[in-house]
């Protein structure tokens, strides 16, 4: 099954009335209960299809708020463990998720693919090229499953989009394509881990790795050239913690080139008041834009928008096609909801459109040859840069 085979619309004909029904077929630990780790709890017991049954965190603050809010919409029992070996060995646990900050992704792993549970990690995959190098192998020799925390993919206006270029080819055969974001500064987090390069991975690969895996795949061929410019132009200038100034950039602009001839190219402003994104995508008969107006101020509702400029197409002048509140307000505007519902398909070995290891690798490549170029100033060969990072074993062109 490909994400885009149902449309946006479609989706929210069939949640629109959506109640939980049945039991849980397996049961989640949670890994890692910050902002990203409550919003799986609490999308996962929004859908039903799976119970949380445990969790486990380093940090008190974050098992306090995660025990207090998933008290505030279920009375199901939640148990706290007191280690990670006690967690992921409990016979009762089916899924792990792994929702810790980035530059810990690859160590849980290490410590918990014993239990060849399936395995959901959140993105980045991997702050380093070679780790995420070393996943994509494990994948092969993995028994179960693990699924990337892609939910961007999910997103009512991508899904839509997507639907139109690549199920109806409403555009015919795209030739450009461009995304945007503008949003406000990085979030707080825990150690506030997410403003300094060394633990994140870098702003293009910690935020936009998202963006870098639907040009991908929108393009539908191998990357041949990256070329960016980016740097830290207001947010978090002097912040300083434990000794180290923070260097966490917060704009970029990159353009990339692929095989085929496509071109495409990434925005991101992290500076700005509110929340939007853009999808621009032009083709021989036309083109499409769509987009998502959305806020971190409370009470604000997204509003996510398709347009296809192609003569006689019913959306010529928009459409809305926002999901229905209860989802579109569970987390990341609904997309987390149907990642969570790709992952119990996939739980139950049904068709599933989740995103998996070796495109999350695809995603962090392009984002850390963006970084490479802005860093030296220099177009970088896509193929050279990975064959540089040893990952010809892994990847085909």
């Amino acid at each position: 099954m490909r994400f885009y085979d149902e449309t946006s619309l479609q989706r929210s004909a069939r949640v629109a009335d959506f109640v939980a029904m049945g039991e849980p077929v397996c049961n989640l630990l949670i890994v890692g209960c910050g902002m990203i780790g409550r919003e799986h709890m609490r999308v996962a017991t929004l859908l039903g299809r799976a119970r949380i049954h445990g969790i486990y965190d380093t940090e008190p603050k974050s098992i306090h708020e995660a025990v207090t809010e998933f008290a505030s919409y279920t009375s199901e029992k939640l148990i706290v463990y007191p280690d990670l070996k006690s967690a992921v060995d409990d016979t009762a646990i089916d899924a792990i998720f792994v929702c810790t900050p980035n530059f810990t992704h690859f160590d849980i792993l290490q410590r918990i693919k014993h239990t060849e549970k399936p395995l959901f990690i959140e993105k980045p995959m991997a702050t380093r090229l070679d780790d995420a190098k070393s996943m994509v192998q494990l994948v092969g020799k993995y028994p179960s499953f693990i699924q990337l925390g892609m939910q961007y993919r999910f997103k009512s206006q991508y899904v839509e989009a997507f639907h139109e270029i690549r199920k109806k080819n409403s555009l015919g055969a795209v030739k450009t394509i461009a995304i945007s974001e503008y949003r406000p500064p990085f979030l707080n987090k825990v150690r506030q881990w997410n403003k300094f390069n060394e633990f994140s991975g870098g702003t293009l690969v910690e935020k936009c790795c998202h963006y870098f895996d639907l040009i991908n795949l929108m393009a539908g061929d191998r990357i041949e050239s990256v070329y960016a410019l980016s740097g830290q132009a207001v947010n978090f200038i002097g912040f300083r913690r434990e000794g180290k100034e923070s260097d966490i950039h917060d704009h970029a602009f990159v353009v990339m080139q692929y095989v085929d001839g496509i071109s495409a190219s990434f925005t991101l402003n992290m500076f700005s008041q509110e929340l939007y994104e853009e999808l621009n995508v032009t083709g021989e008969q036309g083109r499409l834009l769509a987009t998502e107006h959305s806020s971190f101020t409370p009470g604000i509702s997204s509003k996510a928008n398709v347009m296809v400029e192609v003569e006689g197409h019913p959306a010529y002048r928009g459409t809305d096609i926002t999901y229905p509140a209860p989802i579109e307000a569970s987390g990341h505007n609904g997309a987390t909801f149907f990642e969570h519902e790709a992952f119990v398909d996939q739980f139950e070995n049904k068709p599933h459109d989740s995103a998996n290891c070796e495109q999350g690798l695809w995603a962090i490549l392009v984002a850390s040859a963006a970084q490479e170029s802005a860093a030296t100033g220099q177009v970088i060969s896509v193929k050279d840069f990975a064959a540089e990072q040893g990952l010809d074993e892994v990847l085909s062109w």
